[in-house]
């Protein structure tokens, strides 16, 4: 597997997109529950059946561009494929010496948003990525290979990784993450995604609340015929609600600040439904910490 993944890794991105599309139409055909979720998910977002058809496509693309991005040599910059868009954004709280929490769905090359980072803003301030490591003892080692760069950390999604993002946020640095991933049971709330409770992590919130850290948001679209990547940086549609309107009710304010971040993971998955993994089991229920 480590040999063939090298050789992947060694591609061109337009092969790998291109194999990619074919894995996913694979999986699709393969699987009745995916292809169930698929459905069910892409129905609750309104979104048509074109769009819903590329996801499947890019779903695919995802897995086929992994190698490259995981195994690329720290020589070999990622930048030149990547077309920025709003960093002035990022640049503003950097220069201001406030944490940054940088949050992004299940949506595009998600996986470049933190590589990116790195090379461009990773000198100044390293940016913290939330992750959880794979079952799979060799595809952990693979993920902390290809995690180890200049300017980019790793937190594991735990009470120990928490602390981490918390230390680093007020030490004026960034943290990413991935607000549409369930987590696990007490560590979230019940709110609201494109119309249908689903478990959603209160971490965003409480980091940004926490630290006085700035809210951004970011989505990394694949481009056609394997040009790349555009990243566009985006401020929060509406504004995290304050406690005091709850009266003190600390649950209350959680549940309405998950559904505020919900909202606007909404907004970004509405600008580019076709590459969001509708397969993904947003609605399961969460597993015991």
């Amino acid at each position: 597997m480590s040999t063939l993944l090298r050789w992947l890794s060694r591609r061109s991105l337009g092969f790998l997109h291109g194999l990619g599309a074919g894995l996913g139409w694979c999986a699709y055909a393969l699987s009745p529950s995916y292809r169930r979720r698929v459905r069910e998910n892409a129905a609750r977002g309104g979104i048509d059946a074109c769009a819903r058809r590329a996801a499947v496509a890019h779903a695919g693309r995802l897995v086929a561009e992994l190698p490259r991005l995981w195994l690329r040599p720290s020589g070999d910059p990622l930048l030149p494929a990547v077309q920025w868009q709003g960093a002035e954004q990022i640049e503003e709280v950097l220069s201001a010496g406030r944490g940054l929490v940088l949050l992004t769905p299940h949506l595009g090359a998600f996986e470049v948003i933190a590589q990116a980072y790195a090379e461009r803003f990773g000198a100044r301030q390293p940016m913290t990525a939330l992750y959880r490591p794979a079952r799979q003892a060799w595809l952990r080692e693979l993920e902390t290979t290809a995690r180890d760069r200049p300017g980019l950390l790793t937190a594991p999604a735990s009470l120990v990784g928490v602390r981490q993002m918390i230390r680093a946020l007020r030490q004026g640095q960034t943290v990413g993450l991935l607000p549409d991933q369930v987590p696990p049971e007490s560590l979230g709330v019940w709110a609201p995604f494109f119309g249908q409770p689903a478990y959603t992590m209160t971490l965003a919130s409480r980091l940004a609340q926490q630290t006085g850290a700035a809210l951004l948001l970011m989505l990394c679209e694949r481009l056609p015929g394997g040009q790349g990547w555009r990243l566009r940086v985006l401020a929060l549609p509406e504004p995290l609600p304050d406690l005091a309107a709850f009266g003190g009710d600390t649950a209350a304010h959680q549940t309405e600040c998950a559904a505020v971040i919900n909202r606007a993971m909404e907004y970004l998955i509405r600008l580019c439904p076709e590459q969001y993994l509708w397969g993904y089991h947003r609605y399961k229920t969460p597993r015991a910490p």
